[in-house]
Parts: structure tokens; C-alpha cells; sequence
């Protein structure tokens, strides 16, 4: 059954997501980081390949040519699944097929109330579903 894991009041959604995906590939698992948005997308892509300044997060799009090389994926369609390790959700709504993966990520932020209240909503639907969901409080490990 897929581990669900809530990373809630981040005061920067895209920061932690970058740390996350971080940490996903040092420790050799293969993330796909999933949102409709593509404005959240590009900016998280630009973030990646900036911070930290003197490094260089190894990333492409889902469907690039190195996608199957490539240990951090974006995606607008998680239906375009090169593997089922850690689904990263940056969308409001609940993503499809993320059953298929063997970890959900959710990252919720501290001052975005339409944020807060959805993934409440997404949270909902996991544990109404059997899913066990650990909440991670960023502002008490800050």
C-alpha cells in the first residue's frame, strides 16, 4: 500500500520541494514530481537548476529523452508513468494512479488557505480509503 506523507505548513511550497527531490536522489530513489500547473512546473525547473548556487539538481521533463536516466521527473500527466517509486503531488487536487507509486508526497503551505483546505480534503480521501497518512509540521522542525 502506498506510504502517504504530508509535509504541511511550508513557507516556501517550491523550496521544499526542491530539498525533498533532493533527498529523494541522494538516497538513489526516482521521483516523479507531478502538478497541472505549468507555471509551478517551470518555476520549480528553474529553481532546480539554480539552487544551491553552486549545484545542480540531475532533472527533465517525464517524457525527455533521458527520462529513464534521469532520477527527478516533472510532469503535468502522472498517466506517463516511467516508474512507481515517490509520487511528489503539487497540484490542488488528488493525483491519478498515485496508488501505483510506493510513496505519495504532499506538500501543503503555511499561507495559502485555498492550499490548506484542499490538501485537508486530499487527506481525507486517503484515510476514508484505508491509506495511513503521517503529517510532517515544518514550522516545528524549523
Amino acid at each position: 500500500m502506498t506510504e502517504i506523507s504530508f509535509y504541511f505548513n511550508a513557507p516556501d511550497k517550491l523550496a521544499v520541494a526542491r530539498r525533498l527531490a533532493q533527498k529523494a536522489s541522494t538516497s538513489g530513489k526516482r521521483l516523479l514530481i507531478y502538478s497541472r500547473d505549468a507555471h509551478t512546473l517551470k518555476s520549480l525547473d528553474a529553481l532546480m537548476w539554480t539552487s544551491p548556487p553552486t549545484g545542480f539538481l540531475p532533472h527533465c521533463q517525464a517524457g525527455a529523452a533521458h527520462a529513464d536516466e534521469t532520477p527527478v521527473l516533472l510532469s503535468a500527466d502522472p498517466e506517463a508513468l516511467p516508474h512507481h517509486e515517490i509520487l511528489m503531488n503539487l497540484d490542488l487536487e488528488r493525483p491519478p494512479l498515485f496508488s501505483r507509486f510506493d510513496r505519495l508526497l504532499e506538500i501543503v503551505a503555511r499561507d495559502d488557505m485555498e492550499d490548506r483546505a484542499r490538501a485537508r480534503e486530499r487527506a481525507r480521501f486517503y484515510r476514508d480509503r484505508g491509506y495511513r497518512v503521517d503529517n510532517i509540521d515544518l514550522a516545528a522542525r524549523a
